[in-house]
C-alpha cells in the first residue's frame, strides 16, 4: 500500500512510461550475468534529463533504492535491481545529438546502441573505437558506466580515453556537467573519469561527449592456430616485444571457437583436434604496404611458435565471419552450459601463468573452463562450467576456486575485472585487491554523491 502512494507521483510524471505488470518487471529484473533476476516494484522509462531529476529528488526524498539501466548486456550484475527497489531504464534516451566534424567529437545521449554510434561517426570518416561483444546490443552509457574494452582497446584504449565530458544527475536531482569539451583538462578534481566505470553508483548519466579519430582505411586478419595454448598466450608478449600493436589480438581455446561454431551454425573454419587455442589477430592503418609489412612480422614472431597453417582473411566476408565466432563465444558458452563468467586481467606477459594457473584450479576443484579474451591486454575471460559438480560444490566450493584464481591473477600483477566490472557478482571478492585504507575511501565518496545509499545501492563496495 505504502508503494501505491509513491507510484501515483511517477504515473503522473511519465503517464504510460511507467509499467509494474509482470512481463515487464520480470524484463527488467536482470542482465546477461549468470541466472539471477530480482524483480522491481515499477519500471520507469524517462524521455528528459528534467524527468530523470525530478525521478531522482523524489526517490532520495523518500529514501526510494533506484538502479539504473541500460540495454541490460552487462555480465556483473550491475543493473539487477535490489529488492524493493525501482528500475530506472534510459533507452528512450537513444538520440545522437551532434557529431562534431571539426573538432571530432560526438555528442550523445545514454541509449544508443554502441555500434550504431560507430557506423554513425563512420559515414563521417571518424571512429571511436572501443567495441565490446555486445555493441550491436548494448548501448554507449552503459559502455560509460562499465568503463568497457573490447578488442580494439588493445591499440586504441577502452572507453574512459574518449570520454570528455557528461550530463549527469545527482541522486539528489541536481544536474551538472562533469568536465569541458576539451583534450586537455587540469581544472580541479576530474569528475568525468570518477563517474565513468562508477557502474551507476554515482550518477545518472543523461549526455556524454566523446572524442574521436579518423577511421582507419584498410585492415588485414589473420588466424593463427597453436598446438599449445600456453605458447598461443606466450606468441602476444612476443608480438609486442617486436614493436608491433595489433588492433587486435584475440585468444580462443579450441573449445571457445567450437561451440561458436555450433552456436552460429558456422562450419567454414577448420579447428584440427590437436588445435588446443588460436590467436585471432587484426592490423589495421592507411597505408595497406604497411600492413602487410607488419604482418610479416608478425609471421617471423610466429615462427619461433609450434603453429599449424595460418589462414589469412581474404575479403570483408571472411573477416566478418572470423570476428563473428569471436564475438559470440560468450553466447555460445552460455547455451552450452550452466557457467560463471570471471574476468580476469594481468600483464600480457603473465598470461601463460594465468592460464595454466585456472586450468590448475580447475583440477583442483573437479571443474572444466572454457578460456578465451583479448590476449593483447592480458585480459582472459574464465567460463567455469558447472558440468557434472553437485549443487553443493557450485554452491560451497566454487567461491573457494574463484578466489583462488583471483589471489593469483593478483600475484601476477593484475586485477579481477578489466572490463566487467564488480557489480553485484563480483563485489564480495574486493577485499582480495584492496585494503580497508581502499575500500573506505570508496565507500566514503559513494556516501558523498549519494548519503541516502538509493543509487544502485549494494553494488560494487562490499
Amino acid at each position: 500500500m505504502e508503494f501505491n502512494k509513491h507510484l501515483d507521483f511517477f504515473k503522473n510524471l511519465l503517464h504510460d512510461r511507467c509499467f509494474v505488470d509482470q512481463e515487464n518487471l520480470f524484463k527488467y529484473s536482470k542482465d546477461e550475468t549468470e541466472d539471477i533476476s530480482i524483480l522491481p516494484l515499477a519500471v520507469l522509462k524517462p524521455k528528459t534529463t528534467q524527468e530523470v531529476a525530478a525521478i531522482m529528488h523524489y526517490c532520495n526524498t523518500h529514501k526510494i533504492a533506484i538502479t539504473p539501466q541500460g540495454a541490460r548486456t552487462g555480465l556483473s550484475g550491475g543493473a539487477i535491481p535490489k529488492e524493493g527497489s525501482i528500475a530506472l531504464s534510459m533507452e528512450y534516451f537513444n538520440r545522437i545529438l551532434e557529431i562534431d566534424e571539426k573538432n571530432h567529437q560526438v555528442t550523445t545521449e545514454p541509449g544508443v546502441i554502441t555500434e550504431e554510434l560507430q557506423n554513425a561517426v563512420k559515414e563521417k570518416g571518424l571512429f571511436y573505437p572501443p567495441d565490446p561483444a555486445s555493441k550491436g546490443s548494448c548501448f554507449i552509457g552503459g559502455n560509460v558506466a562499465e568503463n568497457s574494452g573490447g578488442p580494439k582497446a588493445v591499440k586504441y584504449g577502452v572507453t574512459n580515453a574518449y570520454v570528455l565530458n557528461l550530463e549527469v544527475v545527482l541522486p539528489n536531482g541536481e544536474i551538472i556537467w562533469t568536465g569541458a569539451n576539451t583534450l586537455k583538462n587540469s581544472t580541479g578534481y576530474n569528475l568525468t573519469q570518477l563517474i565513468v566505470g562508477s557502474e551507476g553508483t554515482l550518477a545518472v548519466i543523461t549526455k556524454i561527449v566523446l572524442r574521436l579519430i579518423p577511421h582507419p582505411t584498410d585492415n588485414l586478419l589473420m588466424l593463427v592456430p597453436f598446438y599449445k595454448a600456453t605458447e598461443a598466450c606466450e606468441a602476444v608478449a612476443a608480438i609486442f616485444r617486436k614493436g608491433i600493436t595489433p588492433s587486435g589480438l584475440e585468444f580462443m581455446e579450441k573449445d571457445a571457437l567450437n561451440l561458436a561454431k555450433k552456436f552460429t551454425g558456422d562450419q567454414k573454419v577448420e579447428v584440427k583436434e590437436n588445435h588446443e587455442a588460436h590467436l585471432l589477430i587484426e592490423v589495421d592503418g592507411f597505408d595497406k604496404e604497411v600492413l602487410f609489412k607488419e604482418c610479416e612480422q608478425i609471421m617471423e614472431v610466429l615462427s619461433h611458435f609450434n603453429t599449424d597453417e595460418i589462414l589469412f582473411a581474404e575479403d570483408e566476408a571472411q573477416k566478418n565471419t572470423l570476428w563473428n565466432l569471436r564475438r559470440k563465444v560468450g553466447e555460445a558458452v552460455k547455451s552450452h552450459s550452466t557457467y560463471k563468467e570471471e574476468d580476469t586481467v594481468v600483464p600480457r606477459y603473465e598470461l601463460p601463468q594465468l592460464l595454466a594457473g585456472v586450468k590448475e584450479v580447475g583440477r583442483k576443484y573437479g571443474f572444466e573452463s572454457v578460456c578465451y579474451g583479448h590476449a593483447g591486454d592480458g585480459n582472459l575471460h574464465v567460463n567455469i562450467l558447472k558440468g557434472d559438480l553437485t549443487e553443493d560444490q557450485w554452491t560451497n566450493d566454487l567461491p573457494k576456486a574463484i578466489t583462488e584464481i583471483f589471489e593469483l591473477t593478483k600475484n601476477l600483477g593484475g586485477t579481477i575485472s578489466g572490463e566487467h566490472g564488480i557489480g553485484l557478482v563480483q563485489k564480495q571478492y574486493m577485499p582480495i585487491m584492496f585494503n580497508e585504507v581502499q575500500l573506505n575511501l570508496m565507500r566514503n565518496i559513494k556516501n558523498l554523491f549519494d548519503p541516502n545509499n538509493i543509487l544502485n545501492p549494494g553494488k560494487v563496495v562490499p
